[in-house]
Order: structure tokens, then sequence, then C-alpha cells
């Protein structure tokens, strides 16, 4: 199993926009350093536990100081920006970065995000994608098009052999790009097997992800592809420390603590999805708290009890999957212990698993 980040990021808000932008650069240094293999940026214009809104500069800042780890937005929220600006961003960074670049992309679930672009009714938001990812693979081929679509216009201009244009291709000629999974079932999973994309899952339950690997597995298979869980990201919570005591102190009363408290916990019931965290479907959500989480949904120990949880959880889901990536936290007034929790992740835990 490989490791990476999704520094969505959860930090407070009471944080500056240069604090927090500071915290994701050193953090993708952190995680590049500890041995991650991956580190995705979130995107959000109105949350502010959520306060990246432009990705894409964390990245390029991420991409001078960084060597090995792979890079990319998860997600860009397709419906709010035009695609063809949007193909050409992604594709120059890709050719920066020289195949270290990966594009998340998605609809965007939040309605306070859709009414800062005049957007009111989001059911369209899907289609939008869809058109949207039709006009930047155009845009990608770097060939003469015009497209009028139902949301966007869009065309590439026939080049003058005395003034050529710039290239618009992505690196190697093709852009890797990945969904997320927020319900189950998922059409944005179902969608990523069909197109081949990158299938990443937020954790909120077993039963929930096996609903994940199966349509994706299934769908693929229909489109031809046969394609191994090794593809797959699963997004979940981990803590590791040199014991368990020290661990839960982390856990509990650190950043993730206090992210989920404040603000993971009201979302999951907002969206339905917290009944799927519990051990006991029949438990009563409001009585969960730090100490139930880091029993039953995060992942918290010695890194001898974090690879045990890992293989009875790997065991529950039917196997392993390809590649965790743990949400980034605020750990900005005292970062050490979160530090050595992501080395003894990637350099202790990981290299143990299947």
């Amino acid at each position: 199993m490989k490791v990476g980040m999704f520094m969505t990021p959860f930090v407070r808000p009471e944080r500056t926009p240069k604090q927090v932008f500071d915290w994701a650069v050193s953090q993708a240094v952190t995680a590049e350093n500890a041995g991650f293999s991956e580190y995705w940026v979130g995107e959000h214009g109105t949350l502010n536990w959520e306060g990246i809104p432009s990705p894409e500069l964390v990245i390029a800042a991420v991409a001078s100081v960084t060597k090995k780890i792979m890079l990319g937005p998860l997600a860009h929220l397709l419906p709010y920006h035009h695609p063809a600006t949007l193909a050409t961003q992604t594709a120059w960074l890709s050719q920066i970065l020289q195949g270290r670049y990966m594009l998340g992309v998605a609809t965007g679930a939040y309605p306070t995000d859709a009414a800062l672009r005049g957007i009111t009714d989001m059911s369209k938001n899907h289609a939008m994608m869809l058109e949207s990812i039709d006009i930047m693979q155009k845009v990608w081929k770097n060939e003469p098009f015009q497209s009028k679509g139902e949301f966007w216009n869009a065309g590439y201009p026939a080049s003058d052999p005395k003034h050529p244009l710039r290239d618009t291709r992505p690196w190697g000629g093709e852009m890797p790009m990945c969904m997320t999974g927020l319900s189950a079932p998922s059409p944005s999973i179902e969608f990523a097997a069909t197109r081949g994309y990158i299938p990443a899952s937020v954790y909120a339950g077993n039963a929930f992800l096996r609903s994940h690997f199966d349509t994706y597995r299934t769908k693929s298979a229909e489109h031809g592809r046969q394609v191994e869980r090794s593809i797959h990201r699963v997004v979940r919570d981990v803590v590791v420390a040199r014991t368990d005591a020290e661990a839960r102190e982390l856990a509990i009363h650190g950043g993730l603590g206090h992210a989920w408290a404040e603000y993971l916990l009201p979302t999951y019931a907002r969206f339905g999805v917290l009944k799927g965290l519990l051990h006991d479907p029949n438990m009563d959500v409001a009585k969960v708290d730090a100490e139930y989480l880091a029993d039953h949904v995060w992942i918290v120990g010695s890194p001898e009890t974090v690879r045990r949880r890992f293989n009875q959880w790997f065991d529950d889901l039917g196997g392993p999957f390809g590649t965790l990536l743990i949400y980034g936290h605020d750990f900005i007034d005292d970062p050490g212990p979160w530090e050595e929790s992501m080395r003894l992740l990637a350099q202790e835990v990981a290299p143990a698993l299947p």
C-alpha cells in the first residue's frame, strides 16, 4: 500500500490565507521527505474550514520545492470554471511538473460554492461537468475546433505558421485524471470507470467502499478494461505514534479531533453519510464523540496497532487497495508530533502491508 495526503485542508477558520498557504506548501515537503507518493489539494471558494480556493497556486509553489511526489487538485470543480481556461492552465502545470501532475475533477457539492458563481440550481452540475470534460479533451489535442455547447462556447483557432500558437497538450500527450465518490452507489465512480480515470473514495464505512470497488470493477469490464484494486485511492484519517496512548492524545486533542467536532461531524450528518461510519447502525449519532471516532472511525495507535487495524480492515473489505490518502489537518502550532505520525505511517506501517 502506498500513502498520500489530501490537503483539503481542514484548518481552523481563524487561520489567515497566508497561514493556510504556508502550511499546505510545508506539508507537501514533509510528505515527500516522509515517503508519501501523492499530494492532492482541495478547492472551495466559500468554505471556512477548507480554505484553499486555488489549488493550482499551491501546486505551483510545491513544484519548485519537491522532486518526486505526484501532485494534483482534488478536485477542480468543473461547473465553476470555463473549461478552455482550465484546460490550458492544467496542461501547463502538467508540462511544468513533467509527469508529476494528476488532475482531479468533480461536480461540486456545496451550495455556497455554486451560489458564488450565480448557480442556484445544482441539478445541472453533472451535465456541466460532462460538457466541460469534453471541451477540455478537445483543447488538449492542440488541434483546431469550434464548440457551441449548452453551458460554454469554446474553440482552438487554426495556427498561422508564421505565428504558431502555444502547445496546449499535457505532458506526454495524455492527462491522468481522478474522480472522487461521496455516495453509494456513486455516479462519479461509475463515470470514472467508463473513462479509465483514477477512483478516489472518501471513507464512509466498509459497505460504502465495497460498493465503490464493485461499481468500478464492473463498469470498467463493461468498457473492456480489467482493473486491479491497486488503482483505488481511499481517504481516511490515520494517526500513528510510538504508543497507543500518545497516538490517541494527538488524534483526540489535536487538529484532527477539533476538525471533526466543529466541522466534519455536522457536515457528514448533513450529507447523510454519518450513519455509514457507525459500527452499530442503531447508535444515536448525537453520541458520537472523539473517543468513539478514535475507536471506530479513525485508525489510531502505535505502528503495531495501526498495522493490525489495517489488516483487519482489508479482511473486511475483501482485500487491500492501492493508496491511502490521509486528510491534512491543522497542526500548525505544533507540527512535530503530526509530522512524526506521517513518517511512521509511510516508513513503518505501509511497507508491512499488502
